[in-house]
């Protein structure tokens, strides 16, 4: 049993002894575990034996710790077991449906039988869970389409939670061998593509059948698909399929290319070699007269052999990246290292969960120039948002701190919600003490599409709004449940960017993503400008900015795209300047 599995027996039981009636204390308890769980660096079932060492862990008392060791021995705990007994069969899985809630979820389970996502969907197509109190026909179609959504992603895993799997693989490899070299994460990993259906490794070694039988025979392999002297294809445990490729050194340029894909670029590659009297493939190019194979150390030297400068694998798309390789104007793009600030963290002055010092510090470690705490406007009193009097605390904070920490700017700020018409939680007062506000949807997320951008539009009127975060509010399958994005007109909300003086931001938050790869494209096409922020809720997902960079890189994204790219004081200058000017000064 690992974190992820332990969060989601404590998340259950929150669950169920809300449905219960239990006091808020004793269920907030349960949550708080599942949350510690799912986020702890170290795997709880390694130290389950030391119960001292559990409740050594803020947050896990001596309860939690006994029931976490009861898990960790016996991979079953009796109080979830005899808590379930008591609901209907099924209720738990009809709870990981989107636009399900607790109660919803009890209703459906024993007035009408539903004890599955199949039966489920069958009671919606037949117009018999539309019927249930305060449901409709509406909300029964959204989650029909959640469902369906759900069930084509359900083979896919999340960028966020792929690459690292895949850094740390490459890594294992290493030290294992430390004579294998080139060793290279492929595919739509390496394409930085937001989710993806396999892992693919590759290196370079003149003993490839000792890596690929060491590789089979790793403790997180539980099942081996394929296995020879040169590649294996093995099943991890957490369902993730990994294929590994020992290729020798010469056709190392190749190979790379070959498995990087996408399969269309890969394609334009081949037409583009025939027409050079070549034929490309994993190995190399062979001319097609003579047969004689050239082989390539690097991905370089085979585009250069075709003609073509280098082409980063995230524009690898088939969207003209050739054409424009061919003319010489390739796009020189965004890198993680081009960004100097954070401008969308949250603390636990709201839901974050470490003080802002701690996320000061880590700012600082990553080498960030400035910072903005942007914490939860009142609205969203789920997540503890700030009254008008916290917020003024919260600024007062932050004035203390910048004493602290003089070597970063600290400037005040606020994720505010656009509430259903238009209108933001703070009023013009309040919103003119803060020096960053990003307005964010996080309600009535099913208004009609001319609604909803009307919505977002006014938003972007205000004259205090910095940036619109996380634009289309969805949410990546994580394996349990995943959120489709709002119905809005991007075109218009885009165009508008630039007439407004708004920036557009691009979350990096795993499960986001959001503005996706594509829109980020006809953003940027359209004349916006971007943050590129983590929405960090704990020092650990500031490092995360490295997948809205990746982001960034898909859509083509140059520094001067990215106004958080900007030293310190150009950027202070720019927040400063009045709203619709900003974008005209950045092309000073």
């Amino acid at each position: 049993m690992d974190n992820a599995q332990i969060s989601r027996v404590f998340s259950d039981i929150a669950t169920l002894l809300q449905l219960e009636g239990e006091p808020i204390f004793k269920t907030r308890a349960y949550s708080r575990a599942a949350e510690i769980a799912a986020n702890h660096p170290v795997d709880l079932v390694s130290i389950a034996s030391d119960l001292d060492a559990l409740k050594e862990i803020p947050g896990i008392g001596n309860a939690i710790s006994l029931k976490i060791q009861e898990l960790a021995e016996t991979d079953h705990l009796q109080f979830y077991e005899d808590l379930q007994g008591r609901f209907p069969a099924g209720l738990l899985t009809l709870l990981e449906v989107p636009g399900i809630g607790p109660k919803t979820a009890l209703r459906a389970s024993e007035d009408l039988g539903i004890f599955s996502v199949e039966t489920l969907e069958r009671s919606i197509e037949a117009g018999e869970f539309e019927k249930l109190p305060r449901v409709g026909k509406k909300n029964a179609e959204n989650i029909l389409r959640h469902i369906r959504s759900q069930r084509r992603q359900s083979d896919r895993h999340m960028l966020g939670m792929a690459l690292p799997i895949a850094d740390r693989l490459c890594e294992t490899l290493r030290r294992a061998f430390p004579s294998a070299s080139n060793i290279s994460i492929a595919g739509s990993t390496r394409r930085g593509v937001e989710t993806v259906g396999d892992l693919d490794i590759l290196c370079t070694s003149d003993s490839p059948s000792e890596i690929t039988y060491w590789f089979a025979s790793m403790d997180e392999v539980t099942d081996i698909l394929g296995q020879g002297d040169t590649k294996a294809s093995v099943v991890l445990r957490n369902g993730l399929q990994v294929d590994l490729r020992v290729a020798p050194a010469e056709s190392f340029g190749a190979l790379l290319l070959y498995f990087s894909g996408s399969k269309q670029h890969g394609i334009n590659l081949r037409s583009r070699a025939q027409s050079m009297g070549l034929s490309l493939n994993e190995y190399g190019l062979t001319n097609v007269e003579s047969g004689q194979l050239e082989s390539f150390l690097t991905e370089a030297a085979v585009y250069e052999r075709l003609g073509l400068p280098y082409i980063p694998p995230e524009m690898r798309e088939d969207r003209g990246e050739i054409q424009l390789a061919d003319a010489g104007e390739l796009p020189t793009l965004i890198e993680v290292g081009d960004i100097r600030g954070d401008l969308h963290v949250h603390s636990n002055w709201s839901d974050g969960r470490t003080p802002i010092e701690e996320m000061l510090v880590e700012a600082q470690n990553l080498g960030r120039g400035y910072i903005a705490i942007t914490d939860h406007s009142s609205g969203r009193g789920v997540a503890n948002g700030l009254s008008d009097e916290r917020l003024i605390l919260h600024n007062e904070e932050i004035d203390r701190l910048q004493a602290e920490f003089p070597d970063i700017r600290i400037l005040k700020g606020s994720e505010v919600d656009i509430r259903s018409n238009g209108s933001l939680d703070y009023d013009e007062e309040i919103l003119s003490t803060l020096d960053i506000v990003i307005a964010s949807v996080h309600s009535a997320m099913s208004q009609e599409r001319s609604v909803m951008t009307e919505r977002v539009l006014t938003a972007m009127n205000n004259p205090h709004v910095t940036a619109i975060g996380h634009l289309t509010t969805r949410l990546l399958f994580d394996g349990i449940r995943s959120r489709d994005p709002i119905d809005i007109d991007t075109e218009v909300i885009f165009a508008a960017a630039s007439e407004t003086g708004t920036l557009m931001e691009i979350n990096s938050s795993t499960k986001r993503l959001d503005l996706k790869d594509t829109h980020i494209f006809r953003a940027r096409q359209s004349g916006a400008k971007f943050l590129i922020n983590t929405d960090a809720h704990r020092p650990s997902g500031l490092p995360d900015m490295r997948f809205g960079v990746t982001m960034a890189r898909r859509g083509w994204c140059e520094t001067h795209h990215v106004v958080n790219t900007l030293p310190v004081d150009q950027f202070v200058r720019f927040i400063e300047t009045p709203k619709k000017q900003r974008y005209a000064l950045l092309e000073e």
